[in-house]
């Protein structure tokens, strides 16, 4: 059986470009190049997408309830997301689309559903695209069942409210050696406003050396990229949760290739336990 090795995340604002309030196609191009069978894509986009395409076709945005209107986005551009990968991975790759909720996860039975899922694709020379579900989710009935399960004594309830949150739970899943977060930035700053202040390595010979490091690094993650966004803290919870897991963490910017990133070529932020040693 295929091991799947690795799990890849791009957010939202990766897949566009916020000046001209269009599809990136580049980044598009550039991650349909690099995927393979084994990998697993972890994809944003759907909302945004979708609100660009009804402005454009419309002339305005909606302007109702905002999780209505976050539902009928996504639900315009889910369509467009996945054509849109369809057009640049290479051909001979089949690709198909998970939509999934937290549900799926707090539940041991979906788990190994999807699991086996996953586990099939690689097997049968196809890439799995998985985005949270945001056409049918209920935030209301969300909030409620969670509630529930942690009445009932869960220890670990998965809320999916972020897919940073969805691509460290699959990873976990599928034991991934790697996690990838693909951003609009190289990585964490101490300081977004100064390039200079990229965090290269967060690392330790423990997990509790590493925990340590993000909490510290926590404190310097103030704001998010848009409206809605959990911002670099909330990432940095997530990628500790996978290195916790047993996975290598690496957060940089969309516009690398996978390659460029898994060799160390360019400016990243890593994070693991007993990573690299060999630089120092």
């Amino acid at each position: 059986m295929k091991t799947l090795d690795l799990v890849v995340k791009i957010g939202s604002m990766a897949l566009i470009q916020k000046e001209d309030n269009s599809i990136d196609y580049n980044i598009f191009q550039r991650l349909g190049e690099d995927l393979r069978p084994g990998m697993i894509l972890v994809t944003s986009g759907a909302t945004e997408i979708g609100r660009l395409d009804y402005m454009k076709r419309m002339g305005y945005e909606l302007a109702g309830v905002s999780e209505d209107d976050k539902v009928d986005y996504a639900s315009q551009g889910q369509t467009i997301l996945m054509n849109t990968y369809r057009q640049f991975i290479k051909p001979e790759y089949g690709i198909r689309q998970v939509l999934v909720e937290h549900t799926h996860f707090n539940d041991p039975q979906r788990r190994e559903h999807i699991k086996r899922l996953l586990q099939r694709a690689a097997e049968q020379n196809v890439i799995p695209i998985i985005n949270y579900n945001d056409t049918v989710s209920d935030e209301e009935l969300r909030k409620m069942e969670l509630a529930s399960r942690k009445a009932e004594g869960v220890e670990l309830v998965v809320e999916c409210v972020d897919n940073d949150e969805t691509a460290e739970v699959v990873a976990d899943l599928v034991d991934a050696k790697t996690l990838i977060l693909l951003t609009s930035t190289k990585g964490i700053y101490l300081d977004l406003n100064d390039p200079s202040t990229l965090v290269e390595l967060v690392t330790g010979d423990t997990i509790e050396e590493v925990r340590e490091q993000v909490t510290k690094l926590m404190k310097c993650c103030v704001g998010a990229s848009r409206s809605g966004a959990n911002g670099a803290g909330a990432k940095l919870s997530y990628a500790l949760r996978a290195v916790e897991s047993g996975s290598n963490v690496i957060i940089g910017h969309a516009k690398y290739h996978i390659h460029e990133l898994l060799e160390g070529k360019v400016p990243c932020t890593r994070l693991g336990v007993g990573i690299g040693r060999k630089e120092r």
